[in-house]
């Protein structure tokens, strides 16, 4: 709390907030301190009385140095030095200047700190459903990608073609996968804490899952393609078989995806109508591509038998526990904080 209300006046306030103890320091003995005590005092107070506009500046960049995103608010003229050096400067659209709203970066038009709060949860909810939509498609691509690499090192017939390639990444990345973007906001997001700005998108427990998912994509459509083929199945058939394999494991692999870290029953199975729509209209076009003629034609697939569909299912659900023991493995063995 940074005010240029007297210190008394400050602590009372910030002790009924829950603000710590609410001891407060005012402008005249900061104007005693170097920058460098001022780094240290900031980490140890947190409610300033009776400061200057100069001073306003100083302790945001305090913050800075000691390697704090700041988020100032203000609305007057003598806020404006502070909201331009502050990381986030949030003016008050009702009551703020012109100078503090020219200065800053977001303005509340309803002058309501809430507003605050939910701005950031909104913006962590994007980036969370940023997150699981590239931890979706990433393994989706490495393990077709992984597939055709593996057939063309060992010499073999590719078990999936280009033309099937396009079909597959056409489909789901519309119907399955741009339908995390819409997955509400999870009920915890508040709770976690907060990112680090250089910290990537995908941390590294996500990438070790996108490598997991990749491989089991590259064994389980790979070995079921060259069982066919061995027991004498016909290359269009087969290759019809490795499709749906693939699709079928993006669609339980996308079920895991709604919630990075636990179970999607703990966010509601139907939670999402527009992923369970997706779901349904892929499945639609699984059975077009499949067994509707020109579709054989164009895409050089073949009707399959529900024993062929059968193992597809059980394989796609396979990875799915695989990947749902991964997180309770991670979750336990990950370190307390």
């Amino acid at each position: 709390m940074i005010t240029g209300d007297h210190a008394l006046t400050a602590s009372n306030i910030a002790t009924r907030m829950g603000l710590e103890s609410g001891k407060a320091i005012d402008g005249e003995s900061l104007s005693h301190l170097d920058d460098e005590a001022l780094a240290k005092t900031v980490e140890e107070i947190s409610v300033f009385a009776r400061v200057a506009p100069e001073q306003k500046l100083r302790l945001v960049k305090a913050l800075q140095t000691n390697g704090h995103i700041v988020a100032m608010t203000g609305d007057g003229v003598n806020d404006a030095p502070a909201l331009k050096q502050a990381d986030i400067g949030i003016a008050m659209g009702i009551s703020g200047t012109d100078v503090s709203k020219a200065a800053a970066d977001m303005i509340l038009t309803d002058d309501n700190f809430s507003s605050i709060e939910a701005a950031v949860e909104e913006g962590r909810a994007v980036n969370d459903n940023l997150a699981k939509f590239i931890a979706w498609t990433l393994p989706t691509n490495f393990g077709e990608g992984l597939v055709i690499l593996l057939s063309i090192i060992l010499g073999t017939q590719l078990p999936i073609l280009p033309v099937q390639v396009l079909w597959i990444n056409m489909t789901t990345a519309i119907l399955l996968g741009l339908m995390l973007v819409l997955e509400p906001k999870e009920p915890h997001i508040m709770d976690l804490p907060p990112r680090k700005p250089t910290a990537p998108i995908l941390t590294r427990k996500l990438q070790l899952r996108v490598l997991l998912v990749s491989i089991l994509m590259l064994i389980g459509c790979f070995s079921l393609f060259k069982w066919e083929i061995n027991r004498g199945t016909p290359i269009d058939h087969a290759r019809t078989i490795a499709v749906n394999l693939f699709v079928i494991i993006e669609m339980f692999y996308l079920f895991n995806c709604r919630c990075l870290t636990r179970s999607m029953f703990s966010i509601g199975v139907f939670t999402n109508r527009w992923l369970i729509a997706g779901v349904f209209a892929t499945i639609l076009l699984q059975m077009a591509y499949t067994y509707v003629p020109f579709m054989n034609t164009i895409f050089q697939s073949a009707p399959i038998t529900s024993a062929d569909w059968i193992r597809i299912i059980i394989i796609g659900f396979a990875v799915h526990l695989i990947v749902g023991l991964e997180k309770i493995l991670t979750n336990k063995l990950r370190p307390k904080t």
